[in-house]
């Protein structure tokens, strides 16, 4: 380990014995990962790696345990929670593949039993939850004899992630897009190509509360970026859209809990919500449909739009069609005279959805949020019985206001809890009860209902049977641009099936390149939050200048000075900035070869407040995970050359 990565065995030994006494019951240890693991073309093995050793550990389910994603934005975990994602479906359900040519092919693949006897399953629920949202989406046109609408659906034949689009666009597949609150031109890898990309589309849209470099990519900025603004046909539409601080609403974290949230401001100027511009599209493009006509307008026409103010859908009518909602009133099999759910009605949870049409449901994992008895995510009492950080009644956790995943693996097989000093749930002889909502049914007896019920063994699994492009077990790969090959097997360059385009190979470098021979990473600043800060002055004030840390043995290598001036150059493009010369950043020897490392923030743009500059997307690779196409922003290669600085 120490001869291929680098790390002195002395302290991965400290770090390997700290992590293995956390397999004691009363240790636990919380594996919090970001972007440092996930931005590489193998980083959902990295995360598989660690969820796999937490399972060997015993940290699965116990408080203070488990695998949490430190997101970059208070709402990423809401982001894919709805779905926003081209493969997706709210919930974490799947669109159908263009093979799954029927409902039944569909759900045969995704209906799954549990193997054990009386073992539970979420995913054996399945067709409850799609066709609540099928409902949901297309109301009464959505019937079991047109199989809930199910061939309205597009059906992918490939995952369409941003580096697909941009590349489609690259050839000019993709002529129109819409950049709804983000900035792709600093954002996305290879800010070369993604530049000629916008430049071949006939429009695009930003939806944005602040200035972009993306809304102004044609726009000539010098070195910053240099373009040919007169051979840029691509029409440009901004539509200035308010800031979460401005808006009503929920923000999900990485607890999965649903806080709602309240507008501190009003809007400035002409800016309207995110949700008043898609309504005035949805509603134009209903009219031209309805007048028009067109090869199949059914889907659109049938869209619900049940809101009072249709121009303008509020956040509470939109958390209660999330929510979920009943359709047709549901007796009791036991007693016809008493009815199980209401016509009209808010479901109470999950547990309530069916499949016969008689629910709606644009969220299964949000059913709970915002119930009869009122909205959820509002809730604001931080009483916390047991002590444990569960909060049961501060706002909403998905799913049914649960706080901890597979609560039931913190307690032993005969149903008590491995450390009694912090019991989640344990088994009373009658039902399961605590401090968390049981991850398993009230009365399912200890020994029965094993606590992974999203799996069909309803234990953990090593082993991963699918989805996992790169195989069932985690494997060394370097990175496609990497000062060493790969020791294990050095035939491989990178991961054999990321996300690679055709061309973009030919734009690497080799491994152990001689003329980029510096392993680069990217990364934020503690004073900056994205792209965003750039436009407030404190911000800009308290890191206003574009700049590089390299170590003080690369800078003594070559001859670079403290706040001396430098260009990092790629294979790709080339950025100039000033040297930050620090201790913080060591060279390393990995497999007998020095490595120096060279850290490039991102920030910077040609635009807002801060002083003008680039950002390591200028030289990143356009390369992406080959499970969720994250792009390799974390690891390429580059060279260093001191420069004179810029006349004043």
């Amino acid at each position: 380990m120490e001869r291929i990565c680098g790390t002195p065995k002395d302290k991965f030994l400290t770090i390997a014995k700290m992590i293995s006494e956390t397999s004691s019951p009363d240790k636990v240890m919380t594996s919090m990962y970001a972007l440092g693991w996930t931005q590489h073309s193998k980083g959902s093995q990295n995360i598989r790696c660690m969820a796999m050793l937490q399972l060997l550990l015993g940290n699965m389910g116990l408080a203070g345990g488990g695998m949490n994603a430190l997101r970059g934005h208070s709402n990423i975990q809401g982001l894919t929670d709805i779905g926003l994602m081209s493969n997706l479906i709210p919930g974490y359900l799947t669109l159908p593949s263009e093979k799954e040519t029927s409902f039944g092919n569909y759900m045969q693949t995704r209906l799954f039993k549990p193997l054990r006897p009386d073992q539970t399953s979420f995913w054996q629920n399945y067709k409850k939850f799609f066709v609540s949202f099928q409902k949901s989406m297309f109301g009464a046109a959505a019937t079991a004899e047109n199989d809930w609408a199910y061939d309205w659906l597009p059906k992918l034949d490939v995952t369409y992630d941003v580096l697909r689009a941009f590349d489609l666009m690259h050839q000019g597949k993709m002529t129109g897009y819409f950049c709804q609150g983000f900035n792709p031109l600093l954002s996305f890898p290879d800010r070369g190509k993604v530049t000629a990309a916008l430049s071949k589309l006939k429009w695009l849209v930003t939806m944005d509360p602040l200035e972009t470099e993306t809304s102004r990519f044609w726009e000539n900025h010098g070195k910053y970026n240099e373009v040919d603004t007169a051979s840029i046909q691509t029409e440009v539409f901004q539509l200035p859209s308010t800031c979460f601080a401005e808006d009503e609403g929920s923000l999900t974290n990485s607890s999965r809990w649903l806080q709602w949230h309240w507008p501190g401001a009003d809007a400035p100027g002409e800016a309207k919500s995110d949700v008043w511009i898609m309504a005035q599209l949805h509603k134009r493009l209903k009219d031209a449909y309805r007048k028009d006509g067109g090869a199949f307008p059914d889907p659109i026409l049938n869209l619900v739009w049940n809101y009072k103010d249709p121009n303008d859908p509020q956040p509470d009518e939109i958390a209660r069609e999330v929510n979920g909602y009943v359709l047709a009133d549901v007796p009791d099999p036991t007693d016809s005279t008493k009815l199980i759910l209401q016509k009209g009605k808010q479901v109470p949870a999950f547990a309530a959805l069916r499949d016969d049409g008689s629910t709606a449901c644009g969220c299964w994992i949000y059913s709970g949020s915002f119930t009869e008895a009122g909205n959820m995510m509002a809730r604001r009492d931080n009483k916390d019985p047991g002590d444990m950080g569960a909060y049961l009644n501060w706002a909403f956790a998905w799913p049914a206001n649960r706080r901890v995943l597979y609560n039931r693996a913190s307690a032993n097989l005969e149903g008590q809890p491995w450390d009694p000093s912090r019991k989640l749930i344990a088994w009373d002889g009658a039902k399961w009860a605590g401090n968390d909502i049981p991850d398993i049914a009230p009365t399912a007896k200890p020994g029965t209902v094993m606590p992974f019920i999203m799996n069909q063994e309803g234990v953990g699994k090593l082993w991963v049977r699918a989805g996992m492009r790169d195989g069932p077990f985690p494997v060394h790969y370097e990175p496609f641009e990497s000062p060493i090959s790969n020791p294990i097997n050095p035939k491989i360059k990178g991961n054999p099936v990321a996300r690679v385009f055709k061309g973009d190979l030919d734009r690497m470098a080799e491994n152990g390149s001689k003329e980029f021979p510096y392993a680069a990473t990217s990364y934020r600043l503690t004073e900056h939050f994205h792209y965003w800060t750039k436009h407030v002055q404190v911000n800009a004030v308290l890191q206003p200048e574009f700049f590089v840390e390299i170590s003080e043995q690369l800078a003594a290598e070559k001859g670079i000075k403290p706040g001396g001036w430098v260009k990092v150059s790629s294979k790709r493009g080339q950025v100039e900035a000033k040297a930050v010369v620090t201790k913080r950043i060591k060279p390393m020897i990995c497999d007998g070869k020095t490595v120096h490392i060279v850290g490039i923030p991102i920030h910077w743009g040609f635009l807002g407040a801060a002083r003008k500059g680039m950002g390591p997307n200028s030289l990143t690779p356009f390369v992406g995970d080959a499970n969720i196409e994250t792009p390799e922003f974390k690891a390429f290669l580059v060279n260093v050359e001191s420069i004179p600085g810029p006349v004043a």
